[in-house]
């Protein structure tokens, strides 16, 4: 298991749906925010100037949802090893209150910069993601 990554994110105008609360798109607008600056903040420079990720998969589900100017608190982690060119990884967003108001399983793809095309997840790109055991 990775050590947990968070990011707040604040409801703006722009997130609103018709029904006055974050419109879906926007969450998974925010899962990939959450993805990206969690490679960023653990992958060394010369992986990401080799590497990028691109999502295969989001299984979503919405327990909660909040409005404009509420913040909720993002936390992501990687779980299972990488399967070949894929990395899953749990993405949660809690309220102010702490409720998990979405849980996410979102399935990533490694790409080689230089070919576009797929490339099984090598343990040293895998390695900060997870905890020292």
């Amino acid at each position: 298991m990775s050590a947990p990554f968070t990011q707040t994110f604040t409801a703006t105008p722009e997130d609103i749906d018709v029904l006055g609360h974050v419109n879906n798109v926007v969450w998974v607008k925010w899962m990939e925010a959450i993805a990206t600056a969690h490679w960023e903040a653990v992958s060394p420079p010369e992986h990401k100037a080799r590497y990028i990720w691109m999502v295969t998969r989001h299984e979503v589900d919405y327990r909660g949802n909040i409005r404009e100017g509420e913040t909720v608190t993002a936390e992501t982690e990687v779980g299972e090893a990488p399967k070949g060119a894929q990395m899953t990884r749990a993405i949660r967003f809690r309220n102010a209150a702490g409720k998990v108001i979405v849980n996410a399983r979102t399935t990533w793809a490694l790409i080689g910069q230089a070919s576009g095309r797929l490339v099984r997840v090598p343990p040293e790109v895998a390695a900060p993601f997870y905890r020292a055991e």
